[in-house]
């Protein structure tokens, strides 16, 4: 899970609601695996348009306790769908790979699918199911 530690958004002037969030948001690796227990950071580019959908994108920064780093990009398209209360649902399901690596981490490959759910106001969990291989 990784919360929000800073934020710059514009919010359209227009009736629309959509805006638009450049965000980092800071966290710790759960699960199994090479990036398990490591620190996290995301660097994200939010374009939403509450109700109707968006394109969030960016990058994850992981950090092993040795100091070795996997940067991973992300994409995801963002969708709104009936939800069974009757309010919009959000669907947020996209792709991810890894970019590049330092240390140990420096031949890391890898790709899959990436989920990102809200948690709270401001927290995420991101869910990243896929292959790594070193």
């Amino acid at each position: 899970m990784v919360a929000q530690k800073e934020a710059l958004r514009l919010d359209f002037a227009d009736g629309s609601k959509h805006f638009f969030l450049l965000v980092h948001r800071e966290g710790k690796s759960e699960g199994q695996g090479v990036l398990a227990d490591a620190t996290v950071a995301e660097y994200g580019a939010h374009d939403i348009v509450p109700g109707i959908g968006g394109e969030p994108r960016g990058y994850l920064e992981f950090t092993k306790p040795d100091g070795d780093k996997a940067y991973i990009k992300w994409a995801i398209q963002a969708i709104f769908v009936p939800g069974p209360d009757g309010k919009p649902k959000l669907l947020d399901n996209g792709v991810w790979q890894v970019v590049s690596g330092t240390g140990k981490l420096e031949k890391l490959k890898g790709a899959g699918t990436f989920h990102l759910v809200a948690t709270g106001p401001t927290e995420r969990r991101f869910v990243l199911e896929g292959e790594l291989v070193q």
